[in-house]
């Protein structure tokens, strides 16, 4: 009986011991498991759902909410292509007035579409261009437009109800709060600005007796404001939709990414140039390349006065800047690609950095042949959409090189 109760308490004890021994193992490993986690979490003000602990409903969402900002965001590419074409077929002042939810139903019986085109004749554009336009043709410009507005509306429900569902289901990371009011903001911005803009075509202008247009001004900001929109969601969503390449730190690898910052803002600023030249027909005052008409430099570059109004009022200068921009910015994406070769990047930065060259000579590319056949409207929606493609391959390669890096 007493060696009985001896067993029984050496095996009790060493039960114990083992049950201390495998919680402390545990314990460690928990704790190496949390210092790599910390180690190899990305800087980049997110929580990759790889290295996040502790927040599994969240990381569960990430990639759900980074696929919604990705579909925005395309979304956001096809009202660019929609309101270019809309401005190349003269369509965007078919529709003269502007409510957020009685203008959803376009005219549907022959007598309202006959009271709409008596509204449309009251008004500039059909008095000095459309002037002998049937009601057939009204039809189809009108329908243009509206297909524009429609679009800009749907793409406020894609955002809207999504970011509310995944907000108050707690599946939103909470750095992303912040920006998400901020992609909100922006985009009921953006539609008050697009019928800011269709106004001021619908002013008389004694100074125009030829045609009529919107403000090319308020036409580069609508167009900026929806590059910056579509660049912000391009942006989160790559963030929350790819995990971090390593990256060796070298002094290669910091000018490379100081030359992609610069690119950032000469492929934007090249694209504003391209607003000036929509909005002012710009493309079809000199149709030869690389000079414009026989001469490096056209002799009415600098016809008004005073001379600043020459940048953005007079057509012939807005088409000498804007390819002077676009030669430029082929030639510094190029650099950009030359000093990529030696840093050794990952298999993402590569793709990305020769994506960027080769569409940046694409876009050159469509630029002369649509200048060269007098901007047929195919064509010279290609290289809008172009341009669009071109900022997106510099802010993939950006995004890329911000990764997490290593000495």
């Amino acid at each position: 009986m007493l060696r009985l109760l001896a067993g029984s308490s050496v095996f009790v004890r060493r039960a114990t011991l083992g049950a201390s021994r495998r919680k402390i193992s545990t314990c460690g490993f928990a704790t190496f498991s949390s210092n790599v986690a910390n180690t190899l979490r990305p800087r980049t003000g997110y929580h990759s759902p790889l290295f996040t602990s502790g927040y599994a409903n969240v990381a569960g969402g990430s990639r759900a909410v980074g696929l919604w900002l990705a579909g925005c965001a395309s979304m956001v590419v096809g009202s660019v292509i929609l309101g270019g074409i809309t401005r190349l077929t003269e369509s965007g002042l078919s529709m003269v007035d502007w409510h957020l939810l009685k203008g959803m139903k376009p005219p549907w019986t022959e007598e309202e579409w006959e009271e709409e085109f008596k509204k449309y004749q009251k008004y500039p554009e059909y008095k000095v261009v459309h002037r002998e336009i049937t009601l057939s043709e009204f039809k189809r410009i009108f329908y243009m437009e509206y297909a524009h507005r429609m679009w800009g509306r749907a793409i406020g429900v894609a955002f809207a109800i999504p970011a509310a569902y995944f907000w108050l289901r707690g599946r939103m990371p909470r750095s992303m709060k912040p920006r998400v009011l901020i992609y909100g903001s922006l985009l009921l911005f953006q539609g008050l600005l697009g019928w800011f803009m269709v106004k001021s075509g619908l002013k008389e202008n004694p100074e125009s007796v030829d045609t009529v247009r919107v403000s090319q001004y308020r036409l580069a900001v609508h167009l900026g404001s929806a590059l910056i929109l579509y660049s912000l969601l391009f942006w989160s969503a790559h963030t929350l939709l790819f995990q971090p390449e390593m990256l060796h730190e070298t002094k290669c690898l910091h000018r490379l990414r100081r030359a992609t910052h610069v690119g950032k803002a000469v492929v934007f600023l090249t694209a504003l140039s391209g607003a000036f030249v929509a909005g002012l027909d710009a493309g079809l005052v000199y149709n030869s390349f690389p000079k414009m008409a026989n001469r490096w430099i056209p002799d009415d570059i600098t016809a008004l006065d005073p001379k600043w109004r020459n940048v953005f009022e007079n057509p012939t200068t807005v088409q000498f800047n804007h390819r002077v921009l676009g030669t430029a910015t082929l030639v510094g994406i190029l650099g950009i690609w030359l000093m990529a070769r030696p840093v050794g990047l990952p298999r993402r930065a590569r793709l990305a950095v020769n994506c960027l060259a080769g569409m940046a000579g694409v876009q050159v590319s469509l630029g002369v042949a649509t200048l060269l056949c007098y901007v047929p409207v195919w064509m010279a929606s290609l290289h809008q959409t172009g341009s669009v493609l071109v900022l997106t391959a510099v802010l993939w390669l950006s995004r890329e090189l911000k990764m997490r890096t290593v000495k």
